[in-house]
């Protein structure tokens, strides 16, 4: 074949083509079991972050089963549907909170220290101002105050929406409330300023207002669904 001529170009574009998609087709789904080992143990370490809980890779999942000691589905009307721990972990809010609200599947994880006590932590989810924003709050035993919180993002701006997943942000949501003195559901209100003196309210991340607005949807949604749940487990 002449090396020069077009067909001998074309073909050889079109073997090398498939062979690169081969070669990473493979390597994909080699890996795959790996990845999603790796996000599972990631997520465990940011549920365990929710109640103060320092964990690395390679403790994470000692750590998670040793705490969490008990994880349930829940319905917007607070009825329990499932009681299994490992369905409950792979319950996707991406997906969920697609649905209408009475079909939702809720998750609750439910944490254990005889230091700190029952803390019960909820999975939360929304939109930042370039990608999705998630997290998880850990609720103190009145199942209204706030005792720790921890977010993440993908894509925002760093220094800006993405300080969200900085420390800094985070411990000043312990110790707020998201239903007030006579049982309302308030969720937690963005505020620019200060906040420190309100105990249903978040500062703004600095040049971040898009992304702070967001947070604050995505608690007023993904709290609000657990409103009865949570009156109905004091």
């Amino acid at each position: 074949m002449n090396t020069q001529s077009n067909t001998y170009t074309f073909l050889y574009a079109a073997i090398m083509v498939v062979i690169v998609a081969a070669v990473l087709s493979f390597t994909s789904l080699t890996l795959k079991g790996r990845q999603n080992m790796n996000k599972e143990i990631e997520k465990k370490q940011d549920i365990l972050k929710a109640v103060n809980v320092a964990s690395t890779p390679d403790n994470a999942v000692e750590l998670y089963d040793k705490y969490i000691v008990e994880a349930i589905i829940v319905n917007s009307e607070g009825e329990v549907k499932s009681n299994d721990k490992a369905e409950t972990f792979k319950v996707d809010l991406k997906n969920e909170n697609k649905k209408d609200l009475s079909e939702r599947n809720l998750p609750v994880f439910i944490f254990n220290d005889t230091k700190v006590g029952k803390k019960l932590i909820i999975p939360v989810r929304g939109k930042g101002m370039w990608g999705p924003v998630w997290g998880f709050i850990s609720m103190e035993p009145d199942r209204k105050t706030i005792f720790g919180a921890t977010f993440d993002h993908q894509g925002e701006t760093p220094g800006l929406g993405a300080e969200i997943s900085k420390a800094e942000f985070q411990k000043p949501f312990t110790g707020k409330q998201i239903f007030d003195e006579s049982g309302v559901f308030t969720s937690l209100k963005l505020v620019k300023g200060t906040a420190s003196n309100n105990p249903h309210a978040f500062d703004a991340v600095s040049g971040g207002t898009v992304t702070s607005k967001g947070l604050e949807a995505m608690l007023q949604d993904n709290l609000s669904s657990y409103e009865k749940f949570l009156k109905s487990s004091k």
